[in-house]
């Protein structure tokens, strides 16, 4: 190599650390720019034990005319903690937060909801798989609130594994009948079910909500998703157990929402552990409210798949960053982006970084095809950069991208990368500017084996 060449060389090899370290400091930067605007609200400072207003431990007495009663007492108290002390609180219907409420239910308390659908009547405007229609109410759901949080060590249980979850199996015409609407761009006031329909009610929403925090409490035998963030912000989810094994039992969705911080999060979920979404089809395209800035970090995945985009995104997502981040079993998929030409909308700058797998089906899998339908609204899928992802097994696939012909996946980058084994290591349709550096799938050649035979001079 002559001295021009040398020059030419090192000048290139520090232009691509360069350019290494500003995309390492461009990560940090746009996370911590995130967290600096994420603020958990304050607790109130005035305080009711329900026990001193009549609620009683006994998991049979009704205690919820006592919830609804301290809730109302809020806008006069300029917020209100309810404090649940340990005992088995039965509640038969949902329980509606108000501004400036804190519900705190402490180790050993345990917060059980009825299983009457009656008692979720009359029918509150929501969404269900990413349409806009008025249902059940949730079990406890917030519309248009700011400063709520549910805090302590406490359990919500929502007893549904025997009632609510049944409905599954016979929601089919109800399903198509929401989605029917979402094309044809039914008033939403003509969109009611509740009554005469199956869509189960989710277990926690937060509706077009400010400043939001859920911390600590264990989340069991949700009738349906167990936390759905809607058109919200500023939210933290923090310490959360979650033991959810009936169908469509996802942990964290957040939807059409931004300012979001998951942490420290022990996931056990029959669905997915976090599934990030934005509407679906024509009325998620025409809303326009992408979910974005969302943080995922120290967490531990359990369940059907760890994190999820999709497949309900057609306002877009943007800015995800999954950090730090293991597992405590097994999932089907680690890192899921599906999305399917229905869809439309985009998914852009997503960050993994630091994040393990054991024994999965597919650690890293990317489909413009999800459920192999639809047609005209190809998803933009762009901009994803995964650094330090280690999976031990993944029995179908390591890494898989299926972009649409027509709109390629792109701009796709892999760094330090470890899959130990995989049935498929790499399968790559429609995709372009895909960047390897440092990625292993199968085992790694540490030198090149010496010349013999054929090959020998």
């Amino acid at each position: 190599m002559n001295k021009n060449s040398s020059l030419l060389f090192f000048a290139l090899l520090l232009l691509c650390s360069h350019l290494n370290l500003s995309a390492q400091n461009s990560r940090e930067e746009k996370m911590q720019q995130i967290l600096d605007e994420i603020k958990a609200p304050e607790i109130p400072s005035y305080s009711a034990i329900i026990t001193r207003y009549g609620a009683k431990p006994d998991g049979k007495t009704d205690a919820k005319p006592v919830f609804d009663k301290l809730i109302k007492m809020s806008a006069r108290k300029g917020g209100i903690r309810i404090i649940v002390p340990p005992g088995e609180y039965f509640v038969n219907g949902p329980l509606h937060l108000d501004n400036n409420v804190c519900l705190d239910i402490q180790e050993g308390a345990r917060i059980v909801f009825g299983s009457d659908p009656k008692k979720y009547l009359p029918v509150v405007f929501t969404s269900w798989e990413g349409t806009f229609l008025y249902n059940y109410s949730p079990f406890i759901y917030a519309y248009e609130k700011e400063n709520v949080s549910i805090i302590g060590k406490g359990t919500l249980d929502g007893r549904s594994a025997e009632t609510f979850a049944t409905w599954r199996k016979d929601q089919k015409a109800s399903q198509l009948l929401s989605r029917e609407m979402n094309h044809n761009n039914t008033p939403f006031v003509e969109r009611q079910f509740g009554a005469g329909h199956l869509l189960r009610p989710q277990m926690i929403q937060f509706f077009r909500c400010k400043n939001i925090l859920v911390e600590d409490v264990t989340i069991t035998d949700s009738p349906f998703w167990c936390i759905h963030l809607l058109q919200s912000e500023n939210a933290t989810f923090r310490a959360i157990n979650f033991i959810a094994s009936n169908a469509n039992n996802d942990g964290i969705d957040p939807e059409y929402s931004r300012n979001v911080l998951i942490e420290n999060i022990n996931f056990d979920n029959s669905d997915d552990n976090v599934a990030i979404k934005a509407g679906r089809d024509y009325e998620g395209r025409s809303t326009a409210t992408p979910s974005e800035n969302i943080i995922i970090r120290n967490c531990r995945f359990k369940g059907l798949h760890g994190v999820v985009i999709g497949s309900e995104m057609s306002a877009g997502v943007r800015n995800v960053f999954v950090e730090n981040c293991s597992y405590a079993g097994y999932v089907k998929r680690g890192i899921y982006l599906k999305s399917n030409p229905d869809r439309g909308g985009y998914i852009k700058d997503v960050y993994i970084n630091n994040v393990e797998f054991g024994n999965v089906e597919d650690c890293f899998y990317v489909t413009s095809f999800y459920q192999g339908q639809g047609a005209g609204f190809a998803t933009d899928i762009q901009n994803v950069y995964v650094n330090n992802l280690k999976c031990k097994k993944a029995d179908a696939g390591g890494i898989i991208i299926q972009g649409f012909s027509e709109l390629p996946v792109r701009n796709f980058r892999f760094r330090e990368v470890i899959i130990d084994s995989a049935g498929v290591a790499m399968s790559l349709t429609n995709a372009e500017q895909i960047e390897f550096n440092n990625v292993s799938i199968g085992g790694v050649v540490d030198q090149a084996p010496s010349a013999v035979g054929h090959d020998a001079k």
